[in-house]
């Protein structure tokens, strides 16, 4: 046979994608988002939390977050989503029942803050540390200053990098099929995987990795459009200097408030 006609056949029977495309887009789609829009906001928040633990004087908040970050790095995602997911699920079962959104995205935002931490970390240690001293002459507390000054700068230098680790976590959000999903709980490759089962071809698998690259290549144009916009800098106007100004008025208002 024809290797060619057989990945033809087994890949590309457009019959079978047209069968899978509604249900993909229905269920499997609006799931994949749920899943990976959850993660993404509960994990940037514990990510902020461990950058700023990861730098902080006091080795009781140091040496956690490095140990936290090392363990969720290195341990395979798969393994977090079960350890999760089924050794947590007698206390899910109690709190909200049966089902394995809340410990899938649970487990997901653990996987993705170890990373995120590690992003903004770099980001704010990047931070000239003069930024820290003028801050702190004009009157800032240390947490004010890391709060107001250099968290911000921070956070906007390794955006691209935040983005793009998102994008990880669009198509991480797969695994959780480990935890078990009634029909309308299944995302976009558990249904591939359904489909592929039923009719014993692969086209729907396909189908379901054409809707994440159409989830994730926009994602990547935007780092890309972010990245150019921070190497290159806004052009200054007026507003802009103004906006400046404001900034800068600010900032000397409250030193003189403290």
């Amino acid at each position: 046979m024809d290797p060619l006609s057989t990945l033809w056949e087994t890949f590309f029977d457009w019959d079978a994608m047209r069968e899978a495309l509604p249900e993909m887009l229905t269920v499997g789609l609006p799931n994949t988002l749920i899943l990976a829009v959850s993660a993404a906001l509960l994990g940037s928040v514990l990510g902020l939390l461990l950058a700023v633990a990861g730098i902080s004087r006091s080795r009781w908040l140091r040496w956690p977050a490095r140990v936290y970050t090392d363990v969720f790095r290195g341990l395979p995602a798969a393994a977090t989503i079960l350890l999760i997911g089924v050794g947590l699920a007698p206390l899910g079962m109690q709190v909200w029942g049966p089902d394995p959104y809340p410990l899938g995205i649970l487990a997901l935002s653990l996987i993705a803050a170890a990373y995120i931490g590690e992003i903004f970390r770099s980001g704010i240690q990047s931070v000239e540390a003069a930024q820290l001293e003028g801050a702190r002459a004009l009157g800032f507390s240390w947490a004010d200053a890391m709060r107001l000054v250099i968290i911000p700068q921070g956070i906007r230098r390794v955006l691209p990098a935040w983005v793009n680790q998102l994008i990880a976590l669009i198509k991480d959000s797969s695994l959780v099929y480990f935890l078990g999903l009634v029909a309308s709980q299944r995302e976009l490759f558990r249904i591939g995987q359904d489909y592929a089962a039923t009719t014993g071809n692969e086209s729907a698998l396909l189908l379901a990795g054409l809707c994440y690259l159409a989830l994730t290549v926009p994602l990547t144009h935007v780092v890309n459009w972010i990245d150019r916009r921070l190497r290159n800098g806004r052009p200054a106007t007026a507003s802009t200097e103004e906006d400046d100004d404001d900034t800068a008025s600010y900032a000397a208002t409250e030193g003189d408030r403290r």
